[in-house]
């Protein structure tokens, strides 16, 4: 398959990379000041039971806030980007799975997550802009 390059205004990059990492730095920050509220989400969802495949779901909820802070900082910063990118999908899948899926109701929110999934894959997909 020949590879088609286009160009891509380094700006846009940058702008993608601060507004997908915000939503993790500020979810990260709700998972480490209110836990019980993430905890009740997680209790409340209709698939809920996932979030226990990983263990209780207090210490699920603390991991994910710090991985997401992190991840989400590195993103910012352009640090490692793929690789943040990658742990970040790696977070967003179960969460998806575990909260908003099942939600027939309010679908919005499950397909917030699909399109935060398709800026991470953007960077995934996209080695050579770590630097941008």
């Amino acid at each position: 398959m020949q590879s088609k390059n286009i160009e891509v205004s380094r700006s846009s990059v940058i702008v993608l990379r601060v507004l997908v990492s915000l939503i993790f730095i500020v979810a990260s920050l709700n998972h480490l000041i209110n836990t019980d509220k993430a905890v009740a989400r997680i209790e409340n969802a209709k698939f809920g039971a996932l979030g226990h495949l990983l263990g209780p779901p207090e210490i699920a909820v603390i991991i994910s806030g710090v991985v997401m802070l992190l991840g989400g900082i590195a993103l910012v910063v352009g640090f490692r980007t793929q690789w943040a990118a990658i742990v970040l999908i790696a977070m967003l899948i179960p969460i998806t799975l575990t909260i908003q899926v099942g939600q027939m109701t309010s679908m919005g929110p499950l397909f917030k997550n699909i399109a935060i999934l398709g800026g991470l894959l953007f960077f995934v997909l996209n080695p050579k802009l770590k630097n941008q």
